[in-house]
């Protein structure tokens, strides 16, 4: 049994199969889910967990060199905001709709109970050489 870094088996089992390049989609409660793109739903009550509880769990365990938002978070959620560009430097803002249609070429998209505005990002995987 794993004792430390990610514990959901579905979220591991994604992580180890990314190469460079590979993005993943971390969502609100709101965001649509494409089809065909898998979702691992992490939701249990409206809030929790919490966009910023999930992007923590996953920079811990996944090497991120890049990342894009929707451009609305910087006014419409300026706290997620905040604390996001604190963790992560290299952002891309793109328009909400834009957003949208990238999530379509992520490999997963796990959806956390957030319910703030825009809370969703997408990761870029990087490589630890």
């Amino acid at each position: 049994m794993k004792k430390q870094g990610i514990l959901n088996r579905e979220l591991a089992a994604a992580f180890a199969k990314l190469g460079h390049t590979d993005q993943i989609t971390i969502a609100d409660c709101g965001l649509p889910i494409p089809d065909g793109v898998r979702c691992i739903d992490l939701s249990y009550i409206i809030g929790k967990p919490s966009f910023i509880e999930i992007l923590e769990a996953v920079l811990d365990d996944v090497e991120v060199e890049y990342a894009f938002i929707a451009s609305e978070m910087v006014s419409a959620n300026a706290e997620i905001f905040n604390k996001v560009h604190h963790k992560i430097p290299q952002i891309a803002e793109l328009p909400h709709e834009d957003f949208k249609q990238l999530t379509r070429s992520s490999k997963v998209i796990i959806r956390t109970g957030e319910a703030t505005p825009y809370a969703n990002i997408i990761l870029q995987s990087g490589v630890i050489f």
